[in-house]
């Protein structure tokens, strides 16, 4: 979803930064990095540790969150192409799934404020669904087995490094788009495409 549907990493982040500012601490949009597509969880626990915070999880990634709602209002759109790779995809008899590491109030959010509601897609599962986040494999595989389709049968479209691993690790192919990391950084993904704009067709058709 983020960095793949809409780019709502700036938004994540500054609402993460204002919540460790909110219980005194200072933290850089950098130390983010190594965390993101990795779920709220350790997207924010990674931050907590390197500065030796405390964290209240349950509570201090709700503060998160209230924070993210606020910012984020009439300011989400689609990444290019999205629309229409969802469109071909459909067109194709293909089942299509959202599969987040984001909790689902996040993703409830972002589909909202993108204007592409969950029925679009034949399922939908969030972090809270899995017990271990990416890079491990668990929520791709939950995805198979919920759409009733063998892993190898499985396209993966991805952002970051993190979520390559986890495909790679579910025996799954992987179209990597460079909204978030550089070429050189998802040299692991099957494809590599700028935006979704220029998916070729050997992407959706093996």
């Amino acid at each position: 979803m983020d960095g793949v549907l809409v780019d709502s990493e700036e938004f994540i982040c500054k609402a993460a930064i204002e919540m460790f500012r909110e219980r005194g601490i200072v933290v850089q949009p950098e130390d983010f990095i190594p965390f993101v597509g990795a779920g709220e969880n350790r997207y924010i626990g990674g931050v907590a540790d390197k500065y030796n915070y405390p964290l209240n999880l349950e509570k201090d990634k709700a503060r998160t969150y209230e924070i993210y709602e606020r910012i984020v209002s009439n300011q989400l759109t689609p990444l290019p192409g999205v629309i229409e790779f969802i469109t071909r995809s459909r067109n194709k008899k293909l089942k299509t799934a959202v599969v987040t590491s984001a909790d689902e109030v996040k993703m409830i959010t972002n589909l909202r404020e993108i204007g592409i509601p969950s029925v679009t897609f034949d399922i939908t599962i969030n972090g809270l669904q899995v017990e271990r986040k990416k890079p491990y494999p668990d929520i791709y595989l939950k995805a198979s087995e919920m759409l009733g389709v063998k892993p190898a049968e499985c396209l993966v479209v991805e952002d970051a490094p993190n979520g390559i691993e986890a495909a790679i690790a579910a025996g799954m192919r992987c179209l990597a788009v460079m909204s978030s990391f550089t070429e050189k950084d998802l040299r692991e993904a099957d494809w590599i495409v700028k935006d979704l704009t220029s998916v070729p067709e050997e992407v959706l058709v093996w």
